[in-house]
């Protein structure tokens, strides 16, 4: 070998050798980069050996990057004797480019592809599971701090370390999911770079995340960290104010401990029959629809409309109720209390507004406002969804609109009945010579019957126009396809009229053959010198 093929093995592009022996696992992936010779044992029958061997060489890095590979190659079709191998050269793409995938190669990425979407399913429960452990921690220390211990104690201490542990799992299964998603992006791009997927947008989304992840209350830290630390008593005023921020901040982070639920919605994704389903996937990708959590919301809002709006109502009202009493707590009013806060919320939400309570904290205004902007937007989705339950279906909509069809015209009938009858009474007083008032009588209900005539007139035309608006496509094939076949029939039949006729005229220029033969015989015989 030259000094070219020594070179060329430390940047030679991955490519795949998949030759085992029958029943035989690949002890490597195809995509690795590996120099791989592998012999067959002899069968019981005698035995053919293959020999399957891949040398890669490439070039050094110079101005044109070009590069290929000498590789012995193991043909399918070997002969039994020797088992030879002919030398081919393949041509191998730089690094980051696309390369020919091999037999094998797309079984390999499948499999790897199913198992990365488990795990990511699996990483995603997990990391929501975490999340609400970390929330539940810190609605138990809120709750129970100020009546079973201090803020300075040890209890506190070890609630909080719990809580700041779970961050930190929470971190780690972010960071472990959007791994996994990394991975998954190489794999559908065969085997691309890395570096490749780290766009912009994904290093944005996965900094936002970590920063949300690791809001949570850091107050008791402060507070022991101040205990262990102060050597001599501060003042009174300065110690005040400074548990005052540090309640602020306490109950700040506390809060924005919410924004974790935003894992939810990836939850529901991953984890929706829609995503798992191959016959959703395969009808989706031939009509170009992303299985986005937009798609999957729209489809449980079809679906199951009632449970869907009923659990997100409840959980966001118990959770904003919550977070209101978590505000209101410090200024001791009666907003404080879950209660009232329960009740304020669903005044709020509902978009009512009594005005017997209210909140006097700016978070605990925050926390109405969003309330009441969430609340008109589940007051719209309810109009919509009891819309769609009280309207008609197809079949209903047709039986419907047929039966007022024929009211409406039996009364057509009725009212050109009345005004055939005002016509011949208004002529029977103009022959009878009546008194005018018989006379405009007359005239008066034959111009009323005309006017009801053309209103149900005008009412059957806008029904009969709506009733043409509903005809779906489906009952338009029906008829196309019935026309189309009365069509073939009426074709077909006509085709055997025209054979028939054929027929009877070959029978008549036949007839008319023999005829003339027998009247030139009959002329030939009485007159036998017409020849």
């Amino acid at each position: 070998m030259s000094d070219r093929r020594e070179t060329g093995l430390v940047h030679a592009a991955p490519i795949g050798l998949c030759l085992p022996l029958l029943g035989r696992e690949p002890k490597g992936r195809p995509d690795r980069q590996q120099t791989a010779e592998s012999d067959d044992r002899e069968s019981g029958t005698g035995g053919c050996r293959l020999l399957c061997a891949l040398e890669m060489e490439m070039t050094n890095r110079d101005m044109h990057g070009d590069s290929k590979v000498d590789c012995v190659n193991c043909d399918g079709l070997i002969s039994r004797n020797g088992g030879e191998s002919a030398e081919v050269s393949v041509p191998l793409s730089l690094p980051g480019k696309r390369t020919i995938p091999m037999e094998g190669d797309n079984l390999y990425r499948l499999r790897d592809r199913k198992f990365l979407l488990e795990d990511k399913k699996r990483l995603c429960a997990l990391a929501l599971g975490t999340a609400l452990l970390g929330i539940l921690l810190m609605i138990i220390h809120a709750e129970i701090c100020p009546i079973y211990y201090t803020p300075d104690s040890n209890a506190a201490l070890i609630i909080n370390c719990s809580i700041s542990l779970s961050t930190g799992c929470l971190l780690i299964l972010i960071i472990a999911f959007h791994y996994k998603d990394i991975r998954l992006f190489i794999i559908d791009h065969n085997q691309v770079d890395w570096r490749i997927a780290m766009t912009s947008h994904r290093v944005l989304v996965i900094t936002l995340e970590l920063m949300v992840c690791a809001i949570h209350p850091l107050g008791t830290y402060w507070e022991v960290g101040l205990r262990v630390n102060s050597s001599s008593s501060a003042p009174l005023l300065y110690s005040n104010h400074h548990g005052d921020v540090l309640k602020d901040m306490e109950l700040l982070l506390s809060v924005l401990m919410f924004l974790r639920l935003y894992l939810v919605h990836r939850a529901v994704l991953l984890h929706s029959k829609v995503l798992l389903s191959a016959s959703y996937r395969s009808i989706g990708s031939l009509n170009n629809i992303n299985f986005t959590f937009r798609f999957v919301l729209k489809v449980l809002m079809n679906k199951y409309p009632a449970r869907t709006l009923l659990a997100f109502i409840l959980l966001f009202w118990l959770t904003a109720s919550w977070m209101l009493t978590l505000c209101e707590r410090q200024t001791k009013a009666s907003t404080g209390h879950m209660q009232t806060a329960l009740w304020l919320i669903a005044i709020t939400f509902l978009t009512v507004g009594y005005g017997d309570v209210a909140p006097n904290t700016s978070c605990g205004r925050a926390v109405c406002l969003f309330t009441g902007v969430m609340g008109v937007a589940c007051t719209a989705m309810l109009v919509a969804v009891v819309t769609k339950k009280l309207a008609l279906n197809k079949g209903e909509k047709h039986v419907h609109f047929f039966m007022l069809d024929i009211q409406i015209s039996k009364r057509i009938r009725h009212a050109a009945a009345n005004v055939l009858r005002e016509c011949w009474l208004l002529h029977r007083t103009n022959l009878t010579k009546g008194n005018r008032g018989e006379h405009r009588r007359h005239q008066r209900c034959l111009l009323e019957a005309i006017r009801v005539f053309r209103h149900l007139r005008l009412k059957q035309r806008k029904l009969r126009d709506y009733a043409n608006e509903m005809v779906d496509l489906p009952k338009m094939q029906m008829i196309m396809c019935d026309l189309s076949a009365n069509w073939n029939n009426s074709y077909r039949e006509l085709e055997q009229r025209i054979l028939s006729m054929e027929q009877k005229l070959e029978e008549l220029s036949l007839s008319f053959q023999q005829t003339s033969e027998l009247l030139s015989q009959v002329l030939r015989h009485r007159n036998p010198e017409i020849r």
